[in-house]
């Protein structure tokens, strides 16, 4: 399990990226916090590239994507290489990582309430990828996809 989290949000994630880093940090975790630092407007790929970049560069490490619907970080981790998913509730997040090995959360500030996403980036970050099957399907990915 990675004890490095590299999270990042736009404005519309921005409040729910503070409580994600207070609370990462109550549970033990390592926190690199690429921005933005206020609720200032301000364009999600700029973000999400920082965070992918960093996860693409160290496997040990897990990513946080936040914005107002969680849509434009998605597509853009996915875009730059990074197994990203939009979670919406705990079931998902497992998935993510057991049967995906996904390596960003992504999620909606103004879709997802606080409870609710504590809760998926409690299960996201609990749950291990399970291998087997499941990696060759996430290579089948890999080989379909060029």
């Amino acid at each position: 399990m990675s004890k490095t989290i590299v999270i990042g949000s736009d404005h519309g994630g921005f409040n729910l990226k503070a409580l994600f880093i207070k609370t990462l940090k109550e549970w033990g975790y390592t926190v690199e916090d690429e921005g933005p630092d206020c609720l200032d407007s301000c364009d999600y790929p700029l973000f999400a590239a920082k965070v992918c970049k960093k996860v693409k560069a160290d496997d040990t490490k897990l990513g946080v994507l936040i914005c107002g619907t969680g849509q434009g970080m998605t597509m853009t981790a996915n875009r730059m290489g990074v197994r990203a998913a939009l979670c919406t509730n705990e079931f998902l997040a497992r998935m993510a990582r057991e049967h995906n090995d996904a390596r960003v959360l992504c999620l909606g500030e103004r879709v997802t309430g606080q409870g609710l996403a504590l809760g998926i980036l409690k299960d996201f970050l609990e749950t291990e990828f399970g291998g087997d099957r499941h990696q060759r399907r996430i290579d089948l990915i890999d080989t379909v996809s060029q």
